[in-house]
């Protein structure tokens, strides 16, 4: 019996009606596309941290070609 724990208090699943069931599967499937979103998130800033960087060494550059 697959218990879920809700505003701190443990349910039975099982004990849920069809419709509280449905709810816990949306729910569930949302908390896993929230986590999967987070993930490219992480990603996202990752990429644009060396997108940054990479920005900075070619500004860095063109400063000192114009000091020479």
């Amino acid at each position: 019996m697959p218990k879920i724990t809700v505003d701190g208090l443990e349910y039975n699943s099982e004990d849920l009606t069809d419709n509280g069931k449905a709810q816990l599967a949306s729910l569930q499937f949302l908390e896993q596309q929230m986590a999967k979103l987070k993930s490219e998130i992480a990603v996202y800033q990752t990429a644009r941290n060396a997108y940054a960087q990479a920005l900075k060494a070619e500004l860095d550059k063109a400063q000192q070609s114009e000091d020479a």
